[in-house]
């Protein structure tokens, strides 16, 4: 098994978004921080012989990542099709070996219904933008329905909220972890060249 630095060495070569959207927050997961997420989870046994389903999976890094763990399957869920298709040749790149969906359809209305064990892994929107706040809650309802597990990014200050949801919605923050986010200028609104943002990664089990 590759250690966690090989796994980031290994998700390098993850393309992020030709065209990002800000209306959907569309970032590429630093391959560090998507490192950092599937090692964790798969310490905790949640990834291999597993169905993980990445939520708003972007260009694919947190699930190409979980291929690299062994699990039964991966699942990328995306609204955006231009995304899928790069997540579709990320998918070549790193020479997944695991069997790897794409699924096009809204992350909050997902047509899935895994009837097992399966791990959900997402870097949901942050709800940074104008009308778009707690755009990460829609994620975390889906989660609820779907996963038996779920490991998910989100704001630093999070923990409460998140805690909170949890536990209304019959499951158990088990896990919460502080990572930096290395945040690249992106959008026009953007000032800085690049900067690092603290965030919280968190494991719950529903």
């Amino acid at each position: 098994m590759s250690t966690r630095s090989q796994l980031t060495q290994q998700l390098g070569v993850v393309a992020g978004f030709d065209d990002p959207r800000v209306d959907l927050e569309q970032y590429r997961t630093p391959p560090e921080l998507a490192s950092y997420l599937v090692h964790v989870a798969d310490l905790q046994g949640d990834i291999e012989d597993r169905t993980v389903v990445d939520l708003g999976c972007g260009t694919g890094m947190l699930g190409l990542a979980a291929t690299l763990r062994g699990p039964r399957r991966v699942i990328g869920v995306d609204i955006d099709a231009a995304a899928l298709h790069t997540a579709q040749e990320n998918r070549g790149r790193i020479a997944a070996k695991s069997s790897v969906s794409w699924v096009q359809a809204d992350a909050t209305q997902v047509p899935l219904a895994p009837d097992e064990e399966t791990t959900v892994v997402m870097n949901p929107p942050f709800g940074a933008q104008d009308g778009n706040e707690h755009a990460d809650r829609a994620f975390l309802e889906t989660t609820a329905e779907i996963a038996s597990v779920s490991y998910s990014i989100h704001n630093a200050g999070s923990s409460e909220f998140v805690e909170s949801f949890a536990a209304d919605h019959g499951g158990e923050m088990t896990h919460a972890y502080s990572a930096e986010f290395d945040l690249p200028k992106t959008f026009e609104h953007h000032s800085a060249e690049s900067k690092t943002i603290d965030v919280e990664l968190f494991r719950i089990e529903w």
